[in-house]
Order: C-alpha cells, then structure tokens, then sequence
C-alpha cells in the first residue's frame, strides 16, 4: 500500500521517534522524579544529582546504543535502526544486563527513590518478556517504552501524595503521540504497536506491586 502520509509529517514522526525513542526513557523518568518529588532527593547536592542522571543516561542509553553501533560496524547487523528480529536480539539481552544492573543498583542503595525500584524492575521485565515476543514479531519499542513510562507516571500519583494532573496528562498525549509517530514511519503492524503497549503497562504494574 501506497504511503499517503505528507513529507513534513513524516519528519515530524521521525523526530519524535528519535527524541523519544525507548533508550530515553529512564533518563526522563529521573528527570521527571527530580521535578516532582525532590523530597525523595533530600541530601544530595546538586553536583550529585546532576551525576545520578548521568549515570542513567549513561548506563541505559548510551552502553545500550554503542553495543549497538558496535554489532552494525562488525557485520552483525546490516543497520543500526534494528530492522528485523534477528538483529534486535543481542541489543535486547545487552539492554536487559543494563536495566537490571540499575534495579540492583536501586534496591541496594538505601537514597534511591521506591519508584525508581519499581520502574527499572519493570523495564527489565518487559526487555525480557519483549525478547521472548520477538521470536514471533517484531513488537514496537518505542511504545514498549513510553506505555511504560504512561503506567509509571500513574504509578507515582498512586504511592505520593502529590498532584500529579498535568505530567499524567502529559504522558498520555506523548503516549499518543509517539504510537502514532510510529504508524507513520515505522513498518509495524497496529497488532505490534498494540502488544508492545501492552506490555510495557503490564510490567510496570507487576514490579509495583512486586516491589511495595
């Protein structure tokens, strides 16, 4: 079938696909706990926030990519967009070392917030999960990832006592807006965008209640 799609909104989709895509999220969630609930921050400096996010960044989206620029530079892959199912499996196992060395992390250091626990048990979960789907489709990322940090946005209004309207408002048009970039640019099926939505709610809300 023919694309009817106009350029200027396919680039639209294209830009939004690399802003948001899903090795981001964790660094937004950070960014997002920082700015409404700096309570659960209390005594650390602003020198040691600013390394806590970069740690995030470091450890969840920049490993996760240069193993992958390093499979596409060593033939194992033929692109570094991660194309077909074969190509994603080794950066989802890189991806799942990754997010759970975070909940370790998490778990074990005493000044971690409790929704940090539960949000990167979660990404792990839904990494392994996603890598067993991908046997028979190729599921959607990118709405793996940002239905997963929807559920954990909603998660965080649930445990804290903090008004939370605007950002749940916010994660929901950037839900839509992401999936919907995806239909435009991306060659998943609705049937793919759909389960990887689905399981990036699920697993946040299994390692919720997993963590409390």
């Amino acid at each position: 079938m023919e694309n009817t799609n106009s350029k200027p909104l396919r680039i639209g989709a294209q830009i939004v696909s690399y802003v948001f895509h899903p090795l981001f999220i964790p660094t937004f969630f950070m960014l997002y706990l920082i700015k409404v609930v700096p309570f659960e921050f209390v005594g650390i400096t602003d020198w040691q926030l600013k390394l806590r996010v970069f740690s995030v960044f470091w450890l969840t989206a920049f490993f996760p990519a240069f193993a992958v620029f390093l499979l596409w530079r060593l033939k194992f892959s033929d692109s570094i967009y991660l194309r077909t199912q074969k190509e994603r499996i080794i950066p989802y196992v890189i991806s799942m070392f990754f997010y759970w060395w975070m909940y370790y992390l998490s778990r074990n250091f005493t000044d971690q917030p409790l929704a940090l626990k539960f949000f990167y048990f979660g990404i792990f979960i839904a990494s392994s999960i996603g890598l067993i789907v991908n046997n028979f489709m190729k599921v959607s990322l990118h709405a793996m990832g940002v239905s997963g940090l929807l559920m954990a946005v909603l998660l965080v209004s649930f445990y804290y006592p903090i008004h939370n309207f605007i950002w749940v408002s916010l994660a929901i048009l950037l839900a839509g807006v992401v999936v919907s970039a995806r239909m435009i640019v991306s060659d998943h099926t609705k049937q793919e965008l759909i389960i990887g939505f689905a399981i990036g709610i699920l697993t946040q809300l299994m390692a919720y209640f997993w963590v409390l």
